[in-house]
């Protein structure tokens, strides 16, 4: 009985190390992120992500790094690079937490990088399975202000390519603020993100 408490408080206490090693690190990568050193934070992120095999979250936020950064990128080899990247750490999130619409938000944001570097050449093969992603995620989580805003962010960005009317769009902004004042993250570390670029479309959209 003595050899199994002492098990079992060894037990108790490895889990405990563990854990504070996780919170200690996702802080430390999203400080490095903060403070403007993507790479280092996208591979400290991975480098949890194996010590974390159950765990989608810090494949997630390395991904969103390299899709974050290709946004802008002029160098085709550089961002195809970053974005491949991104979706085979996608893909490790998704076989963990399947039709999680967190992720299904971050593979839209992936295809839109594309479609923003060539919208020529990406637009007619990518912008469908953009909507999919959105039209799913919005099914499985309606009240997600993420989903909400970058599906809108997306449509926006669609009308002013096709030079329409983006007012119609300003309604699902609105929506999507009052879904981020009441938003909970279901973990400290769960995604957070968005608020403030969801505000910055929705003064564009008055001005």
């Amino acid at each position: 009985m003595k050899h199994l408490i002492i098990i079992a408080a060894l037990f108790v206490s490895a889990l405990t190390t563990a854990q504070a090693n996780y919170e200690q690190g996702m802080q430390k990568a999203f400080e490095l992120w903060g403070s403007n050193n993507p790479t280092e934070a996208s591979n400290l992120f991975e480098r949890i992500a194996k010590a974390e095999p159950d765990n989608w979250l810090p494949l997630y936020y390395a991904a969103q790094i390299n899709i974050v950064r290709s946004f802008g990128e002029k160098n085709e080899e550089k961002l195809s690079a970053q974005l491949k990247k991104a979706q085979n750490l996608i893909n490790d999130a998704m076989a963990i937490s399947k039709d999680n619409p967190e992720i299904l938000v971050l593979q839209a944001l992936l295809h839109t990088a594309w479609v923003a570097f060539d919208g020529a050449t990406y637009g007619m093969t990518l912008s469908g399975k953009v909507v999919e992603l959105y039209t799913k995620a919005e099914m499985l989580a309606p009240n997600n202000p993420r989903v909400v805003y970058c599906k809108a962010e997306w449509h926006i960005g669609g009308a002013k390519y096709f030079g329409q009317d983006t007012k119609p769009f300003c309604k699902d902004l609105e929506h999507a603020l009052e879904l981020f004042a009441n938003f909970k993250p279901e973990t400290p570390f769960s995604p957070n993100w968005g608020k403030e670029r969801a505000e910055m479309l929705w003064r564009s959209c008055k001005e």
